[in-house]
């Protein structure tokens, strides 16, 4: 399956948000609104993972190479991911939102 197939956009099983596809030449893989993720890649993009639990964002990190990253809890089998935040795309990511989410602010 290539990239352009597997970049389609969903709507997101947590918040219900109608989520786009990225539009800077990269996969679509978490919900801009609410940041959550589903576990559905063996490796990326292969859509091969039978788990399909939804993934909660529970952290952000930063590499030189590929910036900050959204650390991804499994809901069901408890794996850990890391996916790049979406910028410079159509629906970026809500960082701030998920920020004030996290200190219980409206």
């Amino acid at each position: 399956m290539g990239k352009k197939r597997e970049n389609r956009g969903f709507v997101c099983e947590n918040c219900g948000t109608r989520v786009e596809p990225a539009t800077n030449g990269s996969y679509r893989n978490h919900c801009p609104a609410c940041l959550y993720s589903k576990h559905v890649d063996v490796l990326p993009g292969d859509r091969l993972n039978p788990c399909r639990g939804l993934m909660r964002p529970i952290g952000l990190t930063y590499k030189s190479k590929k910036g900050y990253q959204i650390v991804h809890e499994c809901l069901r089998c408890g794996a850990r991911k890391v996916n790049r935040v979406a910028v410079d795309t159509v629906q970026p990511d809500d960082l701030a939102g998920w920020l004030r989410t996290l200190h219980g602010e409206q």
